[in-house]
């Protein structure tokens, strides 16, 4: 049976943030200054599509900030789900993106426009420095998936700078303009394929599927061949946040009666095999009639393994 390291977010990603957005917006600046005075719309309209990452990158940085809130009496399980809310804007985001780049890349195989190659390739090229040097903050919370988008977004950003870069170093000495769409296209398609898995995960999660990396059947066996559970059934898992599992279930353990450390014993086995962070447990002793889920005296317990 494989075993499943949880983790939690550094305590730095807050500075990470921080810089990655101070860095973005200096870019942006700089861009639609050069597009302004270059009178270049395909510059300014890049500063537009930086923007959006300024977005994406303060969407995750929210979305983190709210889950270290603490529960409340209606909010149970605090504001957790931010960050697979985010991971999932972000995704959508990339994709909104995508589509706009293919779109413009189509139009311009029909009506090529000429580029100012030279600064072009210096603003392209600052462009890499930025996304590249912020994508590397996150590179280490490649877990997380709400940190994955954001990572996936600057290293999109970065591979679109150097294909632009690419493009107009061709250009220049070919006057080949259709160069400028065709790796436009590629560029979207790389993207498309590299948040494709983030986009499906943060639905998963936000849709309460088991998270990935937690493989139900071994969590099934696993409560099964503990001493005394006769059968288990009512086994549910789905993600708190996105580093954040939860898990019910009911165990039918006639003979064996139910104290309070075997229940910390089997969230804590939960929780360093498999991850799990917050273990619901309900022992029921196989006697149901009249009762849904057991008898009255049947016992419970909830432990949170930090």
């Amino acid at each position: 049976m494989g075993h499943h390291h949880h983790h939690h977010e550094p305590v730095d990603y807050g500075r990470s943030f921080a810089v990655g957005v101070v860095l973005n917006l200096l870019f942006v600046l700089l861009e639609a200054g050069c597009g302004i005075y270059a009178q270049s719309l395909a510059l300014l309209a890049d500063a537009g599509h930086n923007l959006s990452d300024v977005l994406g990158l303060l969407l995750a940085w929210g979305a983190i900030t709210l889950a270290r809130r603490p529960p409340t009496e209606r909010r149970t399980y605090g504001l957790r789900r931010s960050t697979i809310i985010a991971a999932l804007a972000n995704a959508v985001l990339l994709l909104v993106a995508v589509g706009g780049i293919s779109w413009e890349s189509i139009r311009r195989f029909a009506h090529p426009e000429p580029l100012q190659e030279g600064l072009v390739i210096w603003v392209a090229g600052a462009g890499i420095v930025v996304n590249t040097a912020t994508a590397l903050l996150f590179l280490r919370g490649s877990h997380d998936v709400n940190i994955r988008g954001a990572f996936l977004h600057m290293a999109a950003d970065a591979a679109g700078s150097l294909g632009v870069v690419v493009a107009g170093i061709v250009i220049h000495f070919t006057q080949w303009l259709w160069i400028d769409p065709a790796i436009s296209l590629v560029i979207a398609a790389v993207i498309l394929a590299s948040i494709w898995g983030v986009l499906w995960e943060s639905l998963d999660l936000a849709l309460d599927a088991v998270p990935k990396g937690i493989q139900p059947r071994a969590v099934e066996e696993y409560l099964t061949s503990l001493p005394g559970v006769q059968e288990v059934h009512d086994l549910h898992i789905w993600g708190l946040s996105t580093t954040e599992a939860a898990l019910t279930a009911h165990l039918v353990m006639p003979d064996i009666p139910c104290e309070d450390s075997l229940l910390k014993q089997i969230t804590k086995e939960l929780h360093d095999r498999f991850g799990i962070e917050h273990a619901t447990l309900q022992v029921e002793r196989g006697n149901l009639a009249g009762y849904p889920c057991g008898t009255p005296c049947d016992s419970a317990g909830s432990t949170r393994s930090s």
